[in-house]
C-alpha cells in the first residue's frame, strides 16, 4: 500500500470515529468512557497521521 493510500485510509478511520462521537454525544444519556475512548482513538490516528507525513516531509522516521 502507498503512503498515500494509507493516509487517506487514516483520514477516513479519523473522519468515522469524528461522527461517531458526534452521533454518541447527540443522544442524551450517552456513555462517558465510551466517548473519551473514541476521543483518544482519533487523537492516536492524528498523531499517526502527523508522524507519517512529517517522514514522508524529511525523509527519515521521527523518534
Amino acid at each position: 500500500m502507498s503512503i498515500d493510500l494509507h493516509l487517506e485510509e487514516l483520514e477516513r478511520r479519523r473522519e468515522a470515529l469524528k461522527k461517531e462521537i458526534e452521533d454518541e454525544l447527540a443522544h442524551p444519556g450517552f456513555d462517558d468512557l465510551h466517548v473519551a475512548e473514541l476521543k483518544r482513538r482519533k487523537l492516536q490516528l492524528k498523531d499517526e497521521i502527523a508522524r507519517i507525513k512529517r517522514e514522508t516531509e524529511t525523509g527519515a522516521p521521527s523518534l
